[in-house]
C-alpha cells in the first residue's frame, strides 16, 4: 500500500512508510533467490514424479549427496510444503479376526473334565 501511495500520490517514501506504519527497510525489500527457488521446485517435482514413495527426507538427501547442492533443508522443506508434495500417511491395516466360538454349556454332570497339573495338587495338600 505504501508503494502504491508513493507511485500514485507522489509522496516521499519516508512519509508513506510513516502513514502505513511500515519500516523503510521493509518497503525497499526485494525477495532474493527466486531463480533458485524455482530450480528447487523443479527438482522436487521431478523427483516425486519419478519416485512416488520418496518423501521429503529422501528428496533432500538425493539433492544434497547425489547432486551436491548445498541448499538448506529448511528452505527445501518450505518449498516442498508450498508445492503440497507431502505424502499421505497410510493407516495400518488391521487383521480381521474371526469371532471366537461360543462356550458349550455341559448338559449333564461329569460331561466336562478339567486336568489339574501335579504341582498345583502338591501345593493344595501340603
Amino acid at each position: 500500500m505504501a508503494q502504491k501511495a508513493v507511485r500514485e500520490k507522489a509522496i516521499p517514501i519516508r512519509l508513506a512508510c510513516a502513514i502505513f506504519s511500515v519500516s523503510e527497510t521493509c518497503y525497499r525489500y526485494e525477495a532474493k533467490n527466486n531463480v533458485q527457488n524455482e530450480l528447487i521446485a523443479n527438482w522436487l517435482i521431478r523427483l516425486t514424479d519419478n519416485n512416488r514413495s520418496w518423501g521429503f527426507g529422501l528428496c533432500y538427501l538425493y539433492l544434497r549427496n547425489v547432486k551436491n547442492y548445498t541448499w538448506n533443508h529448511k528452505r527445501i522443506y518450505r518449498i516442498y510444503r508450498e508445492l503440497e508434495l507431502n505424502l499421505r500417511i497410510k493407516p495400518r491395516k488391521r487383521l480381521v479376526r474371526d469371532k471366537p466360538d461360543a462356550l458349550v454349556v455341559p448338559l449333564s454332570i461329569n460331561q466336562v473334565w478339567s486336568i489339574v497339573p501335579r504341582d498345583s495338587l502338591r501345593s493344595l495338600y501340603a
